[in-house]
């Protein structure tokens, strides 16, 4: 009985209208979306490469330790899940907009957008009739009057109504994975094809919880039009509303100050205030300085200094020990200033932190907001993907830094006149940073708490559901 009543649903919307139009829809939009997305990956990635090679260029003729922190920041490469879900390590950078605005203005459409709008959308517009639609058809009362249970009714109305949303979406998600496999630069491993199995997992949790809130809606109503428009007013609150309104509501709750200020005052801290500090800490080693090496004078450098030192080993001896206190006292300057810039910075950190929690804790009340977060940590391009960078990003340049260290300290000990810090130097041994994709594992069990979320959001709609066409009055 079961199977014949999920059978006539199947067979009543394959044979509608809408079927046909949300069927050529999805076949059209998700290859075309693919195929966009492919052929801008490997933009990205020639892009990607040949900035590499530009500065490992610039490396070998101007690499001054003085600046190369900022030429060899850690970045991470274009992913081949960028083919399909672009997520946040793809928005379009604003400086960029007078050259292509389009891509701000309209941003490109990923799997993300097809499932979270369009197919939400649709499942609504195939459930919003079910109950009150037949009601006024008449063929509700015509099924009930023969003794079929209404759990088995409702029951093959999920099924038969989600998997006729399901077919053509898959078909569609199989002709862009065949396009994925014909770009030969976009090499998906066996991570990425299991993060594709569960994130289809979780379009078809979404997708079932749209279509059985449509159903609890039109259980509510004995007429069509009443249920569309309740139907659109509900998924404007899951979809739009609730996402969108969750950072102003954590940024009341939980407020953070401004990026701008704090690094405009880190700016003053570290470089202003530091420039003082630390003229005024060498004046004072100096004043002390000179009384103990009369032999110097202040006007005691550059090439005439070093050539003297050469044949004056007390005199040599002098501007060494110069160099120890002048480079003593900026250190204690840049101690002392970055200290104060930290207290500013952790702070910022840990305010913009809280807020980033609440905000998302107030927008997975959406399961808009749910499926957006699964998909984009499986694909590694979300969230989850950023704290792991930073993580990578922490470790390289914590080795980095003992390279500088030991790197300068064998320089100077070599020739200590020359001033390192600001010297061509050979950086060909320095460590590069190389990104490593979270493991299979790590990212499928961060998206099962996505899931479950998912399926309880289902489950509580298609308890309310039951519930109402429980009582629904079929006369």
């Amino acid at each position: 009985m079961l199977s014949a009543l999920i059978k006539k649903e199947i067979r009543a919307n394959v044979f509608s209208f809408r079927f046909a139009a949300v069927a050529a829809l999805v076949l059209i939009v998700v290859p075309v979306a693919v195929l966009v997305l492919a052929n801008d990956a490997v933009r990205k990635v020639d892009e990607f490469s040949m900035r590499r090679s530009e500065i490992e260029n610039y490396l070998k003729s101007y690499a001054h330790f003085n600046r190369l922190r900022n030429v060899v920041q850690p970045a991470q490469p274009p992913l081949p899940s960028y083919a399909l879900v672009r997520g946040i390590s793809s928005d379009v950078n604003i400086e960029e907009f007078d050259d292509d605005p389009l891509p701000v203005m309209f941003p490109l459409i990923d799997l993300t957008f097809i499932v979270a709008i369009l197919l939400s959308l649709a499942a609504l517009v195939f459930s919003y009739d079910a109950v009150c639609g037949e009601k006024e058809d008449g063929t509700l009362k015509l099924m009930l009057s023969n003794g079929l249970p209404r759990a088995k009714i409702l029951f093959g109305k999920v099924v038969g109504g989600t998997l006729t949303l399901l077919a053509p979406f898959l078909v569609a998600l199989i002709l862009g994975q065949i396009i994925i496999l014909l770009t030969p630069r976009l090499a998906w491993s066996g991570a990425d094809w299991a993060a594709l199995g569960l994130l289809f997992v979780g379009a078809a949790l979404y997708v079932s919880f749209f279509f059985v809130l449509g159903l609890f809606i039109s259980a509510l109503h004995h007429s069509s039009s009443a249920s569309i428009m309740t139907s659109l007013c509900a998924w404007v609150v899951f979809v739009l509303v609730l996402p969108n309104l969750s950072p102003y509501l954590a940024s009341l709750v939980s407020p953070a100050p401004s990026r701008i200020k704090v690094g405009r005052e880190t700016a003053r801290l570290t470089d202003v205030d530091r420039d003082e500090l630390g003229q005024k800490l060498v004046k004072e080693r100096l004043r002390e300085f000179y009384k103990k090496y009369p032999a110097l004078t202040k006007n005691s450098f550059g090439a005439e200094a070093k050539a003297r030192a050469e044949k004056d080993p007390a005199f040599k001896e002098a501007l060494e020990a110069r160099t120890k206190e002048v480079q003593a006292a900026w250190d204690e300057a840049n101690r002392v200033q970055s200290a104060k810039a930290n207290v500013l910075r952790d702070d910022l950190a840990r305010k913009e932190e809280a807020q980033s929690k609440l905000a998302k804790t107030f927008s997975m009340a959406s399961p808009a907001a749910d499926f957006s977060y699964l998909a984009a940590d499986l694909t590694s391009t979300g969230l989850r993907n950023r704290k792991h960078f930073a993580e990578l990003a922490r470790l390289w340049d914590r080795a980095y830094w003992d390279y500088v260290r030991a790197k300068t300290a064998a320089l100077v000990k070599k020739d200590p006149l020359t001033d390192w810090w600001n010297s061509p130097v050979d950086v060909g041994d320095m460590p590069r940073f190389e990104y490593k994709e979270e493991s299979a594992g790590a990212r499928i069990a961060g998206s099962l708490p996505g899931l479950g979320l998912l399926a309880g959001f289902g489950l509580l709609a298609f308890a309310a559901a039951f519930a109402a066409f429980v009582k629904y009055d079929v006369r």
